[in-house]
């Protein structure tokens, strides 16, 4: 530490500076938390409105006489008493009010479904172009279809209506299989593809169409009998309301062959498609015509005398 030289009257000032500051460091802190012994008087607060006292003249406040009743009660009489306040009755007319309108409160908006993103389908590996035939009959018997499309192999398998059917492979454009008539046994579309016996190789989806065959629009309206058992069937043209006797192995319309008649039914075959029909008895000749009447089958004629 260097010392300092007292000699020198500069230091010499410095040391008698820092030494006063101390001092007067030392009475300030002394000041503020002991004092140096004198009281103070705290000066009570006046209540708000109340006039400070008058001051004599060497500066001590004078003492205010006090005041008596009766100076109270008369000083105090007027200002006491209650003042008079009118305030004018302002009278309004009461608002018309409609009964019949009232509050609504407004809907909360119905929350909005999301609809999800439809996922993009992936794209077949083998191609279905085309069926041969694309529309057939119902109730017809069994038939050949033909499929022809690319990328086959002889793996690949027809499928109608997700029933495997064996197939015969022609080449990678063309497959072969045979369609039995229960398939179509029934009006309505069957979808077909082709695919391989593991999933891994299938085609897009195309739809044969099975419509209903064509019926006979003919009612069986009655039977004619003869002593050799001949049956001749009474038929009804629905549309121009004709009747027409027919026996086995007429071709009724030009389309359908009698093949059996009896007292309850006739039978029709569809001569193009194959189709049989039955031609339930009906009550339609009971009125009308005679001829258009079931009549029994008699075994012998009655001989007249």
């Amino acid at each position: 530490m260097q010392v300092s030289d007292i000699r020198n009257p500069g230091e010499r000032n410095k040391l008698i500076l820092a030494g006063g500051l101390g001092i007067v460091a030392i009475l300030f802190l002394w000041w503020t938390f002991f004092g140096f012994g004198g009281s103070s008087n705290k000066v009570a607060p006046r209540p708000a409105g109340q006039s400070s006292p008058a001051l004599t003249a060497k500066g001590t406040t004078a003492k205010a006489a006090p005041q008596t009743v009766v100076d109270f009660k008369e000083a105090t009489l007027d200002e006491l008493r209650p003042v008079p306040v009118s305030y004018p009755s302002v009278s309004a007319q009461e608002p018309k009010r409609n009964i019949f309108v009232y509050y609504e409160p407004t809907p909360k908006p119905s929350p909005v479904p999301s609809v999800p993103t439809p996922t993009p389908t992936p794209v077949p590996p083998v191609l279905l172009a085309g069926l041969s035939p694309a529309n057939v009959y119902a109730k017809t018997a069994d038939f050949t279809l033909e499929v022809s499309g690319d990328k086959f192999t002889p793996q690949m398998r027809v499928v109608i209506d997700n029933n495997e059917l064996p197939t015969r492979y022609i080449n990678p454009q063309q497959l072969s299989t045979n369609v039995p008539a229960a398939v179509i046994a029934t009006p309505g579309e069957r979808q077909v593809m082709v695919r391989s016996a593991d999933a891994k190789l299938y085609s897009n989806t195309q739809a044969i169409s099975v419509t209903a065959p064509p019926t006979p629009n003919y009612s069986y309206i009655g039977i004619i009998g003869t002593p050799k058992y001949i049956d001749t069937a009474i038929l009804l043209d629905k549309s121009s309301k004709e009747t027409l006797n027919v026996q086995r192995g007429d071709l009724v319309g030009g389309r359908f062959r009698v093949t059996s008649i009896s007292e309850k039914e006739i039978v029709v075959v569809d001569n193009t498609l194959k189709v049989k029909h039955t031609l339930a008895m009906t009550s339609q000749g009971d009125k009308g015509n005679p001829l258009q009447r079931a009549t029994p089958r008699v075994d012998s004629e009655d001989d007249e005398p």
